[in-house]
Formats: C-alpha cells, structure tokens, sequence
C-alpha cells in the first residue's frame, strides 16, 4: 500500500507540472505579441526610476508623479516618432533623385581609385554607369529585393511606432505601480536566490541605466546633434540621414558617421557653399568624438559590458524585435553579463534562498 500511495502522490505532481506548464505556455501564446513593448516599457521605467523617486521625494503622489512622466514620454518619444516617420519615408525617393543629380555632374572617377587591383575596374565601371544615368541597369537584378527591403522597411517603421505607443501605455502603469512590483521582484529574488537575489536585482537595474545612459543617450545626442547641424547647412533629407546617424552611432562603429557628414560637406562644396562646407567638417568632427567624452560619464551612472556584446545586442535586437531591439538587445545582453559577472564574484558565504534551505532539511 506506501508503494501504491507513493506512485499515486507521485502521478498527482506529474499532472500539477503539466497543468503548470500549460499554464505558462498560454500566458507566453497571450503576452508573445506585446513581448517587445513590456521589455521597453520596463527598460524606459528602469532607466528613468531615479527621477521618479526624486519626483516622490518632492511630495507629489504616485498618480501625479506617473501622469506628469507619461506626458513628457509622450511629448519626447511619441509626437517626434509620428512627425518623423511619414517624412523619412517620403523623402526617401527623393533622396535617390538627389544621388542621381549628383552623379550627373559627378567628375571622373580618379585614377588611384580606378587602379586598384581587382576591384579597381569594376567600380571604375560602377561609377561610369552612375555617372551616366544607368542607375536603373544596375539596380534591375536587385529590383525585386530592393523592394522588399524598403516595403520591410516601412513595416519596421511603423511597426516601431505603434509598439512604442503601447511600450509608453506599460510604463505608465508600472511608474504608477513601480513600487508594489519592487517589493514583489525583491520577494521573488529572496525566495529563490536568498541575499544573492538582491544582488542580482541591484546588478540588472544598474545594467539597464548604464545601458539607457552611457550607449542609448549618448548616440540619441550624437544623431540629433548631427541633424541639427545637418539641417543649418541646408541638406536634403536631413531628417533621414540624423535616422541613419542614430543607428550608426547605436552600433558603436562611430567611425562611419564621417561617411555622412564628410558626404553632405562634399555636397557643400561641390554647390558652391565653401563656408557651410567647412562648418559640416568642424561640426561632424565634434559630434564624431564628443561620444568620448559623453558615454564615460553617463555609463557612470550604471554597469556597462564590452563594445563587442553592444554591437551584437544591436543588431541581434533589431533582427529578433524590430527597430525597438535595438534598444532592447543591448539592454538584454547587459544584464545577462552582469549577472554572469556577479555570480563570478559571488563565494561561498552567499545566503541561500529560503527554498534551497527547507530542501537541504528535509533530505537531512
């Protein structure tokens, strides 16, 4: 009879375990379309909790404080997303017109360029079909996946757009409810983890805001002084290329926004506006390093990780969860180090969780 009492009590733990992770697998089927907009909505309250707890510390209400953050979320984040995006996609054929035109007043390409081995005929012969006009020749093998990359491309805005909305829609709740689901994470932390769960808490949350302070803020300062400066000397489509500086800059390869800047002081001079020319160079040389002096102080603030799991963040971000991934993929990887890197200073003397503790005492 124990025998048959413990192979029943045993096929009861089996169902509860299945039926629990049946459980879990609906609320992952259910929460699975809104995955992206939680994991920013959480990043933009991580990030931003110190002004929210200064804003409390001044006597203002917790309703007060979570009204007054949704309304500069909305007035920073969502009125410039909306405004932007619509002109972006039309400026993009407008963009290629303006590569045309310059192409057709372009010079020869020099002769350095046109000897390079191997490659020095082919793009000798690039240029003269860009030079002649040809743009349609040399497109029209690529025809049908150039049009898919751009109707992507307008998905991916859009869909950017509307997951920020509903990002911005989850953080107002949690700003209004951030310290009940404190006091539940740190409960939850406790519980499985012991003194090593508070750790972890503190080391994520430190990772988040060095995130969104050192690598986020700085390239959101680089890609908008740029476009500043872009749109003082006059370029086209300056709100497309200070889109492009912020992915670059993103991407940590800072080296490439010359290839914007030093193209629109090309332009410049080439219109015959030698003084705007020469302000493109001394501007995109400042906004080319100022990254130097600003990431080392706003990574401060919180944790940071190599450059290289930043790269992979965004651009694995971006391919997992969209334009947002790449605020959501650095984000991730860095807790994940961090973590890592605090269980590898953790010791023996870490207090283990109170489950782990009844566990050992019932095998005694």
């Amino acid at each position: 009879m124990p025998r048959a009492h413990e192979t029943a009590l045993l096929l009861e733990r089996v169902v509860v375990v299945l039926l629990f992770v049946v459980l879990l697998a609906g609320v992952v089927l259910v929460l699975r379309p809104f995955a992206t907009a939680i994991l920013f909505g959480g990043i933009i309250v991580v990030a931003t909790w110190p002004i929210h707890q200064w804003l409390m510390s001044k006597g203002l209400s917790s309703p007060v404080v979570a009204t007054l953050m949704t309304i500069v979320a909305v007035a920073v984040v969502i009125v410039p997303s909306v405004t932007l995006a619509p002109k972006i996609a039309a400026q993009l054929p407008e963009a290629a017109n303006k590569v045309q035109k310059l192409f057709d007043a372009a010079p020869d390409l020099p002769g350095w360029i046109a000897s390079l081995p191997i490659v020095g005929a082919k793009l000798e012969q690039v240029w003269s079909q860009l030079a002649g006009g040809e743009i349609q020749q040399i497109v029209s093998p690529y025809s049908a996946t150039l049009r898919k990359f751009v109707i992507d491309l307008g998905s991916a805005v859009a869909d950017g757009v509307l997951q920020t909305i509903l990002s911005l829609a989850i953080a107002a709740m949690l700003w209004l409810r951030g310290d009940q689901i404190r006091t539940a994470l740190e409960n939850i932390g406790r519980r499985f983890a012991g003194t090593f769960g508070d750790e972890l808490l503190k080391e994520a949350a430190a990772s988040v805001q060095g995130v969104a302070y050192g690598i986020v803020g700085t390239a959101l300062f680089q890609a908008i002084a740029l476009m500043l400066g872009l749109f003082l000397a006059g370029i086209p489509g300056a709100g497309l290329l200070g889109f492009l500086a912020l992915v670059i800059a993103l991407s940590q390869i800072g080296i490439l926004l010359v290839v914007i800047w030093g193209g629109a002081a090309w332009w410049l001079f080439d219109t015959g506006a030698q003084g705007w020319g020469i302000f493109m160079i001394v501007w995109g040389l400042f906004v080319s390093t100022i990254d130097n002096v600003i990431r080392p102080f706003l990574v401060g603030f919180g944790a940071t990780m190599p450059l290289t799991l930043v790269f992979l963040g965004v651009l694995g971000g971006f391919l997992a969860f969209g334009f947002l991934g790449m605020f959501i993929g650095p984000t991730l990887l860095a807790i994940a180090f961090a973590i890592f890197q605090s269980w590898r200073r953790s010791d023996k003397r870490v207090v283990v969780s109170p489950i782990v503790s009844a566990a050992n005492r019932r095998n005694k």
